[in-house]
């Protein structure tokens, strides 16, 4: 008779290879991250070797007429002495590039595809708690069993965690004895929980009686055909963001900005301003549109923690046109009764800035910038309703180009800050 009761074999991809679990039909695989990366380096240690274990063990299991893939469970995570923001992107990365690779070399059906949102591997921590002779055991497991992972207030704002209820035991040592002796097990850890089970009979199908001719005995066999499906692309971190500079709002030169994160700490950034007001019985003019593309590299903890945010420095180039005049002398940059594209206003530099973060989806971002400013530009003066033209000029300028106050809407996925007023 066959059994028809499920069993489980997990992957368990550790840092330092610890097996922590011996149950019968579990299987353990190590895969080394470097410290702090979320790239799954095949040329790292031996992972290319025991990648290549994963992978072969997922195909037998494929090509055993006998199982079935139940679920594939993709899990990231990390030790918990880094900050929260930190550890979410790279649980999320790692989780990520190493379905990555495993649903590139085989194929699995997405309808049995599961990705975890834990981001650390509490469970191994508090095995290895439980079978220490740590000082203080009994408090640390209770804290690991009973108090929850994160806790948040009405407005979305982190109010207590495990994590902080562990550091703030005996007055540290807890949490300096587990960064000693356990976190090093349990670094850069990512999961592969795989449930197979034995394929169900087939079922008998009832006899189906047809008149034939009565020397001959016909049996038909009809069989099922399995369509595979197409794996699903592994869910991915973005983010990216929307922003208007309120230094030219408040000059009222209305403008939307777009950022995009590339990796690595680097990201590509947009925005265009159009305003224009005048008044010709009074001779006033306002009038100035352009736009601008920088490229920012992010730098410092803060950056390290959370994409969009911190120290950032950037190459930007601008391109622009202008008309400034109160009753007194007029200048206009860029060819008069032209487009922008028809002898603009230039500007390259460099920039820096400071992303600061103010809310769960929000950030301020401070930037000036310096360069080199060219192209040609027009003076005149307004006389009996007419603009007389004076002179034309070339603008050779180099100094201060850019100044930026921006409100900054934070979205993607994954792409929030921890608490009220940014990441600690």
């Amino acid at each position: 008779m066959m059994h028809t009761r499920n069993f489980i074999v997990s992957v368990l991809i550790l840092f330092g290879c610890t097996q922590l679990f011996g149950q019968e039909l579990r299987k353990e695989v190590c895969v080394n991250f470097r410290v702090g990366k979320a790239l799954l380096d095949t040329a790292y240690a031996d992972n290319a070797g025991r990648l290549s274990e994963i992978i072969s063990f997922l195909q037998e299991i494929k090509n055993d007429t006998t199982l079935e893939l139940v679920e594939v469970n993709f899990c990231g995570s990390a030790s918990p002495e880094g900050s929260l923001g930190l550890n979410r992107r790279l649980a999320e990365e790692r989780r990520g590039n190493l379905e990555y690779y495993v649903r590139r070399r085989v194929r699995i059906p997405g309808s049995v595809v599961r990705r975890c949102d834990q981001i650390f591997a509490w469970e191994t921590l508090t095995l290895l708690v439980e079978q220490s002779d740590m000082p203080h055991k009994e408090e640390a497991v209770d804290v690991l069993r009973n108090v929850p992972e994160t806790t948040y207030d009405s407005r979305g704002a982190l109010t207590d965690s495990r994590r902080k209820h562990l550091m703030e035991l005996q007055y540290g040592r807890t949490w300096r004895y587990m960064e000693k002796h356990f976190f090093p097990q349990m670094r850069n850890a990512s999961l592969i929980s795989v449930t197979v089970q034995p394929k169900p009979a087939p079922t008998p199908q009832p006899a189906v009686e047809t008149a034939v001719p009565a020397q001959t005995d016909t049996a038909a066999v009809v069989q099922p055909v399995e369509t595979a499906a197409q794996p699903d692309g592994p869910e991915r971190s973005f983010y990216m963001a929307l922003k208007t500079n309120m230094a030219y709002d408040v000059l009222a030169v209305p403008n939307i900005g777009v950022e995009f994160y590339l990796g690595k700490n680097w990201s590509l950034a947009g925005n265009w301003m159009y305003g224009w007001w005048s008044s010709d019985t009074k001779h006033r003019y306002w009038r100035i549109y352009g736009g601008e593309i920088a490229v920012r590299k992010w730098l410092g903890k803060q950056a390290a923690e959370k994409p969009l945010t911190g120290h950032h420095l950037g190459l930007y180039g601008q391109i622009f046109t202008y008309d400034f005049e109160w009753k007194g002398t007029g200048y206009m940059g860029g060819k008069p009764g032209g487009t922008l594209w028809e002898s603009p206003n230039w500007a390259v530099g460099l920039e820096y800035g400071y992303s600061l973060p103010i809310g769960r989806r929000l950030n301020l971002d401070f930037a000036v910038g310096i360069g080199y400013w060219g192209g040609e530009y027009f003076t005149y003066e307004p006389l009996d309703g007419h603009y007389v033209w004076k002179s034309t000029k070339d603008r050779h300028w180099f100094g201060p180009t850019k100044a930026e106050i921006s409100l900054v809407w934070l979205l993607g996925r994954g792409n929030t800050n921890d608490r009220k007023g940014g990441t600690k």
